[in-house]
């Protein structure tokens, strides 16, 4: 029997639907055992002899690309594909496909969350009560913030429509200059050092890091005194060192992470009473995950169909 191996840790977890379409297409379907992300050896070694993968976001490169002699077809369940070696995929004769729709509103829905989370400090005296403290933090609306986004792709776009009923003033940065041909009247179109010195919040979005931090150490010294900061798209395109100075010296007030430089993370941030943290859980959503896997596993029997 055919074999198709799934790296996502939770594949199927809420709704077995993509499993028995698999299933039902004549394939055998592997799972990752470890329930969390995958090394570059375990991927070689669970998927040998698979001839499709639903990749999460384990490292798919030229060196283990090429020991999965059988592999045609790999499926991503998600958006980003910074994980994959695209042209060494193409080299060896693998299609990729992605899934961008499925997690955008639960994404988006997840950055509004930590905005309100932050200016109203709803996590941090949730903690404090737990301690035993009741105390009353003054917070701040954020009706007429202004918000600058950086990336202005689907979830991007998403995110400043959910904003838009607040009554904030928004503006975007994108290196992609498509990103200018989507018409929002709402939403205005500025420099990277305009956006970063005008906003009380910025919010990253971007798809890929670009090889290096997007707001670096010299970005976020030109952020307006007290901004926050949420970044739910790449840990690659935020410094977090640099993050942990600004948040410690009062230049910033807040920050919340979904995403890391390195996961699980292990570092500074978790000790600071003004920073939310989440474990890279945007598309997690049960109707997102849903729609994501099923697409993801639809994704790969058409690439199989199309390799006949």
């Amino acid at each position: 029997m055919k074999k198709i191996f799934i790296s996502t840790s939770s594949f199927g977890e809420f709704d077995q639907a993509p499993i028995k379409l698999l299933r039902d297409a004549g394939f055998e379907t592997g799972f990752n055992p470890y329930g969390r992300s995958l090394v570059k050896d375990e991927i070689v070694k669970l998927a040998s002899d698979a001839e499709g993968l639903i990749a999460g976001t384990e490292p798919l490169g030229s060196d283990n690309l090429s020991k999965m002699r059988n592999l045609k077809v790999i499926s991503r369940c998600g958006v980003g594909m910074d994980n994959v070696d695209l042209k060494a995929a193409k080299s060896l004769g693998v299609k990729v496909f992605n899934t961008p729709d499925a997690p955008t509103i639960a994404v988006a829905e997840l950055t509004i969350g930590m905005i309100l989370d932050l200016l109203r400090r709803i996590s941090q005296m949730d903690r404090e009560i737990r301690s035993g403290r009741w105390k009353k933090r003054m917070g701040s609306l954020l009706s007429g913030k202004s918000v600058g986004i950086i990336g202005f792709g689907r979830i991007g776009r998403k995110a400043a429509e959910l904003l838009k009923p607040f009554n904030c003033k928004l503006g975007y940065y994108d290196i992609d200059d498509s990103a200018s041909r989507v018409k929002n009247p709402d939403v205005k179109k500025l420099g990277l050092d305009e956006l970063l010195k005008a906003s009380d919040i910025v919010l990253l979005h971007v798809s890929n890091s670009g090889g290096g931090y997007i707001m670096g150490e010299n970005e976020i010294k030109k952020m307006k005194k007290g901004a926050l900061i949420v970044n739910v798209s790449r840990g690659e395109a935020l410094d977090e060192k640099a993050l942990c100075g600004a948040l410690k010296d009062g230049r910033l007030s807040g920050a919340a992470l979904d995403v890391f430089e390195k996961e699980p993370y292990e570092g500074e941030l978790k000790g600071m009473e003004n920073v939310i943290l989440t474990p890279h859980i945007g598309s997690y959503a049960r109707e997102a995950r849903a729609g994501m896997e099923m697409e993801a596993a639809k994704n790969l029997l058409k690439g199989l169909e199309d390799t006949k």
